[in-house]
C-alpha cells in the first residue's frame, strides 16, 4: 500500500507540475512522462508495462494522447487504466480496462482479421487537459520489439520519456541507436535510455521522412517466437534462411492443371522476362487485394492453391502466388520485404530484425531486378515509382535473406513532354490543342485520370490549369502504353480573355499548361535539412498562332538558370508574321540538404515562379 501511495504522490507531482514554457513553444501537446519497461523471460515471452501521461494543450493534440492498445490471441492484457486531470492536476475522470472502447482492426479490405485494438475515447472542449495511462500485457510473439522513438511526432515536446529492457531470457538481444546524439538523450546502462526537456519540433517543407532524421533505437532478439513459430536472427543471411523454410517453403504448392495452364500460356515466349509479363498480366486480371491478419497471417502468406481457388489475397499471398506462377515455367524470382510507402525508407542492412510493411517481387534480370507490385490491378510490369522505389529491401531466397537496392528513377527518366498549339484571336481569347505526356515517376500523377468521372474529369483540368480563367474544356483523350509506360493526355479547350486587353494591347503570359505557382515556405529559423527525394524533368512547347490583327509588341529575353538544385530555360521567339514559339525546360535536382541552404534553394523556386509568369505584349490593329 505505502509503494503504491508512493508512486500515486509522484505521478501528481508530475501532472501538477508547472511545464517549462519551452517546451510548449510549438507544441499541441507534451509528453510528460512515457516509461516503457519490457521484461524478456525467454525466447517466447515478454511482459510490456507502460506508464504515460500527456498534457493536451489544444485540440490537435489528442492525437498524442496515444492510450492504445492492439492485441490479439498472442496477448494477455493484465491491465489498462486511465485517468483524465483538468488544468489545475484534479481528478475528474478514470477509465477502466472494461471502458475502453474494444473494436476489430479491419481495415475495410480484410476479411480474415483478430486483430484488435483498445482504445481511450475522451473528448474536451476546455484545455489543457492531462491524461495519464497505464498499461501491462504479456506477450508470447517475441519477434517485433517496437523501436523507441523519445519524440514521438511533430507538434509533440518532451519532458520525460524511458525504455529500460530487462533481459532474462538466456537470449542475445542487440540494439542500434540512430540520430540520438543530438538530442538530450542519455543511454542510463545496456538497454536503457531516458530522454529529457526536448522541444516540439515543427514540420517544414521538404522535410526528410520523420522515421529516417529523429532519434530512435532498435532492438531485436537472435531467437524469438512469431505466433508459435521459433525464430533465429543473426544476421540477414541466417533470419532470411528461416523466412524461407519456415514461412514461404511449404506454401508454393499449385494443383498440376495450374501448372499445365502457364505453361501453356507462355508457349510463345522467347525469354523468362516475356513469361513474366505474361504471367503478370494473367494475376492482374484474376486477383485483387484482400488483406489477412489472422494467427500467423500477419507475416505468413496464404496458400498459393488457395488464392488460385479464391482469386485474392494480400501482398504476401499475391507476390508469392505469383512466384509460385513463374515457377511453373522455370522463371526464378524472389519474395521480397520491403517498407512501402511515399516516403523512402530503407530496410536497414547492417542491422537484422523484423522490418518492413509489405511484400513486392523480384526477378533477377542480368546483374539487375526487375520489381512487380501484386497488388494493383492496373499497376504496369516492373513499375515500382513512388511506392517502393529507391530503397534497400531484403529479397529472401532458399539460401537465406540478402538485402539490395531497388529501382532509381533517374531524374532524366522522370519526364513530362507538354506540347501545344494555342490559337490567340482580337479579344484575347484562346483555343488550344494540347499533350501532355507522362513517363518515370511522373506517371503516376497522371493516369488515374483515365478511371474518374466526366464530371471529375473536368475538375481535375481545371485546378490543373487553374491560372487558365473561363476555362472550357471541350474534349479530352487518353493513351495509357503501359508497355512503354507512358501516359498521353491530349485535350482541347478555349479561354475567354485569357490575354489581358488593355486598349489595343494584349498582355499574355506564354507559359499556359505547365506553370510553377507555389513557392515553399519561407522560414525565419529553418530547423530541420531539407530533401528532394524524387528529381524530375519538364520539358515544354507551344506553337502560338496570331488572328490578323495581331502583332507582337515586345518579347522577354530568354532566361537560363543553373545551380545544384536544377535548371530552368525559357525562351520565345518569333517564328513568322504571326506565330511564336515558347519553349521551357524545367530539371529539379534530387538531392539532400542543409538547413542552410533552404533559402537558396527557395530564391531557385521564386525565380522558377517569377518567369512562368511574365508576359509578352502584343497589339491589335
Amino acid at each position: 500500500m505505502f509503494l503504491f501511495l508512493f508512486t500515486y504522490s509522484q505521478d501528481n507531482s508530475v501532472i501538477r507540475k508547472t511545464i517549462n514554457p519551452n517546451l510548449k513553444e510549438n507544441a499541441n501537446a507534451v509528453v510528460r512522462k512515457n516509461d516503457i519497461t519490457i521484461e524478456l523471460s525467454s525466447y517466447n515471452k515478454m511482459i510490456i508495462k507502460k506508464h504515460r501521461i500527456v498534457t493536451v494543450l489544444n485540440e490537435k493534440g489528442s492525437n498524442s494522447v496515444n492510450a492504445r492498445i492492439n492485441y490479439d490471441n498472442t496477448i494477455s492484457i493484465k491491465r489498462l487504466e486511465a485517468k483524465i486531470y483538468n488544468a489545475s492536476g484534479s481528478e475528474i475522470k478514470k477509465i477502466k480496462k472494461r471502458d475502453f472502447i474494444d473494436i476489430s482492426v479491419a481495415d475495410g479490405v480484410s476479411i480474415y482479421n483478430d486483430d484488435r485494438l483498445k482504445y481511450l475515447q475522451y473528448i474536451s472542449n476546455t484545455y489543457p487537459y492531462t491524461v495519464e495511462y497505464i498499461e501491462e500485457s504479456i506477450y508470447t510473439t517475441t519477434a517485433h520489439l517496437s523501436r523507441w522513438y523519445p519524440i514521438e511526432g511533430y507538434y509533440t515536446s518532451v519532458e520525460n520519456s524511458s525504455i529500460l529492457i530487462k533481459n532474462n531470457s538466456g537470449v542475445t538481444l542487440s540494439k542500434k541507436e540512430y540520430n540520438i546524439e543530438n538530442y538530450n538523450i542519455t543511454e542510463v546502462s545496456s538497454f536503457n535510455y531516458t530522454a529529457t526537456n526536448i522541444k516540439a519540433i515543427k514540420r517544414e517543407a521538404y522535410s526528410p521522412s520523420f522515421s529516417n532524421i529523429m532519434p530512435s533505437v532498435r532492438f531485436s532478439l537472435k531467437e524469438f517466437n512469431m505466433k508459435g513459430v521459433k525464430g533465429s536472427n543473426t544476421n540477414w543471411k541466417n533470419f532470411g534462411k528461416w523466412m524461407n523454410d519456415k514461412l514461404i517453403n511449404e506454401t508454393t504448392i499449385l494443383p498440376e492443371k495450374v501448372k499445365f495452364k502457364m505453361k501453356d500460356l507462355t508457349k510463345n515466349a522467347n525469354t523468362d522476362i516475356e513469361k513474366a509479363r505474361i504471367i503478370y498480366d494473367y494475376i492482374q486480371n484474376k486477383t485483387r487485394y484482400i488483406s489477412v491478419q489472422i494467427g500467423i497471417g500477419g507475416w505468413k502468406p496464404m496458400l498459393a492453391s488457395d488464392v488460385d481457388r479464391l482469386g485474392y489475397g494480400d501482398c504476401k499471398a499475391l507476390s508469392n502466388y505469383t512466384k509460385s506462377l513463374l515457377e511453373t515455367v522455370n522463371v526464378t524470382s524472389f519474395y521480397t520485404v520491403i517498407d512501402a510507402g511515399r516516403d523512402i525508407k530503407n530496410i536497414d542492412k547492417e542491422f537484422s530484425s523484423l522490418q518492413g510493411n509489405h511484400v513486392i517481387l523480384s526477378i533477377p534480370n542480368e546483374d539487375d531486378y526487375i520489381f512487380l507490385e501484386c497488388t494493383s490491378q492496373t499497376t504496369p510490369f516492373g513499375y515500382i515509382a513512388n511506392f517502393t522505389d529507391d530503397r534497400d529491401a531484403l529479397i529472401i531466397t532458399p539460401e537465406g535473406g540478402e538485402v539490395i537496392h531497388t529501382k532509381i528513377y533517374n531524374t532524366n527518366n522522370n519526364l513530362q513532354t507538354t506540347k501545344a498549339k494555342v490559337k490567340v484571336d482580337l479579344q484575347g481569347n484562346i483555343k488550344a490543342e494540347v499533350s501532355i505526356v507522362s513517363e518515370g515517376t511522373q506517371y503516376s500523377y497522371h493516369e488515374g485520370i483515365q478511371n474518374e468521372s466526366e464530371k471529375d474529369k473536368e475538375l481535375y483540368y481545371k485546378n490543373y490549369l487553374d491560372n487558365i480563367n473561363n476555362i472550357d474544356l471541350l474534349g479530352v483523350k487518353f493513351n495509357n502504353d503501359k508497355k512503354q509506360i507512358k501516359f498521353t493526355e491530349e485535350i482541347e479547350l478555349k479561354a475567354i480573355k485569357y490575354a489581358t486587353k488593355t486598349g489595343k494591347m494584349l498582355l499574355m503570359a506564354p507559359n499556359m499548361f505547365n506553370k510553377i505557382q507555389e513557392i515553399p515556405p519561407r522560414y525565419r529559423n529553418r530547423e530541420l535539412p531539407f530533401e528532394v527525394d524524387r528529381g524530375f524533368f519538364d520539358s515544354d512547347e507551344t506553337e502560338i498562332v496570331l488572328e490578323d490583327g495581331v502583332i507582337i509588341e515586345a518579347l522577354k529575353e530568354p532566361i537560363t538558370i543553373k545551380n545544384k538544385y536544377g535548371e530552368y530555360h525559357c525562351s520565345i521567339k518569333k517564328t513568322s508574321e504571326n506565330k511564336l514559339l515558347y519553349k521551357r525546360k524545367l530539371i529539379i535536382n534530387k538531392g539532400k540538404y542543409t538547413k542552410e541552404e533552404y533559402n537558396d534553394f527557395r530564391n531557385f523556386y521564386l525565380n522558377i515562379v517569377k518567369h512562368d509568369k511574365s508576359k509578352i505584349v502584343l497589339k491589335t490593329i
